[in-house]
């Protein structure tokens, strides 16, 4: 079947991905946008590894103020192109990522900005609460792991259960993003602020 001009434009307004992407996506589905999306998403997401290494220089940074002005938040989302970077698509993956740490506040951006201390200290209770609850020596390693990943879960924002979506992970709303835009995207850092917090 012929795949029309309109179509391809369709999807890719819809999908940000690139143009031949777009074509040969509905190709693939018979015109079927449903299935053309999901094609994308697929090709897209085993492409994102390849794409992390690309450089990321632009992008927004994007606010959120919440509760009357009582907790706000800056996020900077970086992607390679300005193109990609004043989709709307791109805006609201900005948008969300700083509504999300507001209700969330998480405390690093990913599990390599935990200090080692914080680790060591972390272990080191897991460890004391397991041996105090008298769990056999031999397994303690695996509860400490079990439980250094929750507390990842907790504290870090990418792997944080995204707010508006509890089945996946901020990092998996990214890589998504990337899927389809076909670019690196980055949540490069963020600055969350409460009225009368301790400073």
């Amino acid at each position: 079947m012929g795949i029309t001009a309109s179509a391809v434009k369709e999807l890719r307004d819809k999908t940000n991905a690139g143009m031949m992407d777009c074509k040969e996506a509905l190709v693939a589905s018979d015109g079927d946008f449903e299935k053309a999306i999901e094609y994308l998403r697929k090709k897209g997401l085993s492409a994102a590894t390849k794409r992390s290494s690309r450089a990321a220089k632009d992008g927004v940074i994007a606010s959120y103020i919440h509760m009357q002005g009582k907790i706000g938040v800056m996020v900077e989302v970086n992607c390679e192109t300005d193109f990609v970077a004043k989709t709307e698509g791109f805006g609201a993956l900005a948008r969300d990522i700083a509504m999300h740490i507001a209700a969330s506040n998480p405390t690093y951006l990913a599990e390599e900005d935990v200090p080692q201390a914080v680790l060591e200290s972390e272990k080191e209770i897991y460890k004391t609460q397991a041996l105090d609850e008298g769990k056999p020596e031999k397994i303690v390693d695996r509860i400490i792991e079990g439980k250094l990943k929750k507390f990842y879960e907790e504290v870090c924002l990418l792997n944080q259960k995204f707010i508006k979506d509890t089945d996946i992970t901020v990092g998996t709303l990214v890589q998504n993003t990337i899927a389809t835009t076909g670019e690196n995207i980055i949540v490069r850092r963020f600055a969350r602020f409460q009225l009368g917090e301790e400073i």
